[in-house]
């Protein structure tokens, strides 16, 4: 067999296996999955042909056997800027990709509503956020490309912080107080008003090209993710990736669990990280909401964060609604999207002790809700919920809810 030969077995066997452990998913991903599989495709060429590049002195130039050749091009594939697509992969002490975005959202939430706390009449937001698409591109090409640079397949906390420190080079935020007097008529009182401007100003990908002094070959591989950011985005909203926290919760769901309940908990544990809470955030839509992380102003009334700007996620409430919308595949809306009071309306009272996974508890006065996900080792349970004082989906304790009750959606499946 000719170098070329085993050059060229060995690019299909990498795409075949690459692709394998890309796209591993359940069959409720199944479509999505597909979609990945086909647009990642086209990058893992790419991908073959950077590493090559990587491995090509080997061996002084001869031909490698064709199972070492693979296996240097797996590892070269991983150690390069398209480890990125590998990043949603279960990995221990690691995140997914979305996860970790999920979090940094969080973070730019936390800045945006310091920035906000003050006594102002109003408040005015202009431009966005960078492009996340163009970011984690950015990321992986600094982060794997440069001469002493590390993988990007698994995300690691060192991995996490220096994504964090892209995308705040990405994303620069400026704001000044406007103060106008306003003259009292017919002998009134004046007023001040008090206007607070936060300005965002993103970067692209192109203008880190500069910044970071970006060589050749990081350029080259730069312009071949920004080339596919179809399968960025793919990457960002998928709603298989999970935790270790969650991949732990889902396994040990008794075994005869009934279905619907196992739909519910799946569901709720699809979106633990990936949003943050925003008041009187909805959404009726079957996966992932395109609104989600986009700056939006809280229209709903009597909450602090009313009338400020926040990335787009859900209530609590709004969380409960999107999980049984999608284990129902978008029939049923528990509460009819009345928030936590009417979800408890739908509920028939049960003991503490009968508690079962999908199951929903509520603290005093229905000002929280979630949804039971299973026990801890010590038998206690878990809670799944998106809770303002984490901002974000998370599982944990029981801790401040006092009621439970079974939803009459399972009576009726």
């Amino acid at each position: 067999m000719t170098a070329q030969q085993t050059i060229a077995q060995a690019k299909q066997r990498v795409q075949r296996n690459a692709q394998r452990k890309l796209f591993r998913q359940s069959q409720l991903a199944a479509r999505k999955t597909a979609e990945l599989s086909q647009k990642a495709a086209a990058v893992l060429v790419k991908a073959v042909s950077y590493a090559f590049g990587m491995i090509a002195g080997l061996a002084g130039g001869a031909a490698l056997l064709p199972v070492i050749l693979v296996i240097a091009l797996v590892a070269a594939i991983l150690g390069s800027p398209f480890g990125i697509l590998f990043s949603n992969e279960p990995t221990p002490n690691a995140m997914p990709l979305n996860v970790a975005v999920g979090r940094l959202n969080m973070e730019l939430a936390d800045t945006l509503e310091s920035l906000q706390t003050g006594d102002y009449d109003s408040i005015d937001l202009q431009g966005s956020g960078p492009d996340w698409r163009e970011v984690v591109a950015v990321f992986a090409v600094k982060t794997a490309g440069a001469s002493d640079g590390v993988d990007v397949a698994a995300l690691t906390p060192d991995r996490v912080d220096r994504l964090r420190a892209v995308f705040w080079d990405m994303c620069v935020i400026t704001s000044t107080v406007e103060t106008i007097n306003h003259h009292g008529t017919d002998g009134g009182t004046g007023w001040t008003e008090r206007i607070l401007h936060i300005t965002i100003t993103p970067k692209s990908a192109d203008d880190m090209r500069t910044a970071y002094a970006m060589t050749a070959k990081q350029n080259s591989a730069l312009d071949d993710l920004l080339s596919e950011l179809s399968t960025m985005e793919l990457l960002l909203t998928d709603l298989a990736a999970q935790t270790e926290k969650v991949r732990e919760l889902v396994k040990n769901l008794p075994d005869n669990l009934a279905p619907e309940r196992r739909a519910v908990v799946e569901n709720a544990c699809k979106l633990v990280g990936k949003i943050s809470y925003f008041w009187g955030g909805k959404s009726l839509v079957l996966g992932w909401d395109s609104r989600w992380g986009t700056l939006q102003k809280v229209w709903a009334e009597g909450n602090s964060t009313t009338g400020t700007y926040r990335p787009y996620g859900l209530d609590c409430s709004g969380f409960v609604d999107w999980v049984f919308y999608n284990a129902s595949g978008g029939a049923y809306v528990l509460g009819h999207g009345g928030g936590a009071t009417m979800q408890h309306s739908c509920c028939t009272p049960i003991s503490w002790a009968d508690a079962i996974p999908g199951d929903l508890v509520f603290y005093p006065e229905d000002s929280h809700v979630g949804i039971v996900g299973g026990w801890d080792e010590a038998g206690n349970l878990l809670i799944v919920h998106c809770a303002s004082s984490c901002n974000c989906v998370v599982i944990t304790d029981a801790s401040g809810f006092t009621a439970i009750g079974r939803p009459l959606y399972y009576a009726e499946c």
